[in-house]
């Protein structure tokens, strides 16, 4: 069995273990449910079975259904949720933002400098340890383990919607949209410079740097990296910065990021992708102050999850939430409207 590690993997899968098994030859036929819960040690037959009836379980690269009987030279494809030990997540009583809840699942908003998920040098404070506490602290429900269900993340700097299962159904329906890249996800980013046209696609593999694997690097020749496709459009141009609303047709890791990176308009106050320096502009010591303020008041990369939609996973309801803008971004936006004012 061949697990495949989560450093390459798209923000969404991050809370996800894959999985490849082949069936040895001289195995004898045997119902696809009970073979891979017979080979994982951490699983039950009834979650087996759920991700089967959603579809993440593959045999040759085809959904299969769970009375399956797997054959010699079989290549079974799949992801679980990860495990994880009661130890590994303090309960903490941190307020959350929720913008929706009901029985089987919530949606929150995430602020700008929340981790989501504890981690080296973040191991309390995080958006679980959040969840950990308000889990404990909820009646128990039917099919509810008592821990949230992350499906996916944003980045620690950037702000906006999240949503989070509360049962095992609702997990491994919304995971299999993230894996069938279903999910309505809009963001809005403020990029270095003035793009040529008003909208684009950039479709570009990204991978892990090489020195750095924090760095995610574009791969214009497709030989590296995973697919990464990213639709932007202008929303406003304010002379040497613009405002741009961008949707994710995939979900990799620092995807936007990496992509304005690539086409030379990398995220104001970027510090991971040179968007901490001054990219366009002049040289004017009252502008380099201007731009030094700005970054103080968005001390973070401009980006912003603005908007969430997906199939409610129990009701097959369409629903759609959209965060507010924070309050750095919109003061930096006021800002450079003002400028673009002052300068004409």
């Amino acid at each position: 069995m061949t697990e495949i590690t989560n450093d390459e993997l798209p923000e969404e899968e991050s809370y996800f273990d894959h999985y490849e098994l082949s069936v040895d030859p001289g195995q004898r036929p045997i119902r696809i449910d009970k073979f891979i819960t017979d080979k994982m040690a951490y699983t039950t037959r009834s979650k087996v079975q759920s991700s089967i009836a959603s579809g993440i379980v593959k045999v040759n690269g085809e959904i299969v259904k769970a009375n399956y009987k797997t054959k010699a030279g079989d290549v079974i494809t799949f992801a679980m949720e990860k495990t994880r030990k009661e130890s590994d997540v303090v309960a903490e009583n941190i307020p959350l933002d929720i913008r929706y809840e009901d029985d089987h699942l919530m949606v929150v908003y995430k602020p700008a400098g929340m981790v989501v998920h504890p981690a080296h040098g973040n191991w309390t404070g995080t958006l679980v340890n959040a969840l950990a506490y308000y889990f404990d602290n909820l009646p128990e429900l039917p099919g509810n383990s008592g821990r949230p269900g992350l499906v996916h993340r944003i980045d620690k700097d950037t702000s906006g919607l999240l949503v989070i299962a509360k049962s095992e159904r609702a997990m491994t329906h919304l995971a299999k949209q993230f894996f069938d890249h279903s999910i309505a996800r809009t963001y809005v980013a403020m990029i270095w410079g003035e793009p040529e046209a008003d909208e684009g696609t950039i479709n570009v593999n990204i991978g892990r740097g090489i020195k750095d694997r924090k760095v995610m690097l574009a791969y214009p020749e497709g030989d590296d990296g995973k697919s990464a496709i990213t639709h932007w459009k202008v929303i406003k141009r304010l002379r040497y910065v613009t405002l741009v609303t961008c949707v994710l047709e995939t979900g990799r890791t620092h995807q936007i990021r990496a992509h304005m990176k690539h086409i030379g308009h990398p995220l104001f106050n970027d510090a991971m992708y040179g968007g901490d320096q001054i990219r366009k502009g002049t040289q004017f010591s009252k502008y380099k102050a201007y731009i030094q303020n700005c970054f103080q008041i968005l001390p973070r990369q401009a980006l912003h999850a603005k908007s969430l939609g997906f199939i409610h996973p129990i009701t097959e309801e369409e629903l759609y939430f959209e965060g507010e803008m924070p309050q750095d971004m919109l003061s930096v936006i006021e800002k450079w409207e003002n400028y673009v004012k002052f300068e004409k």
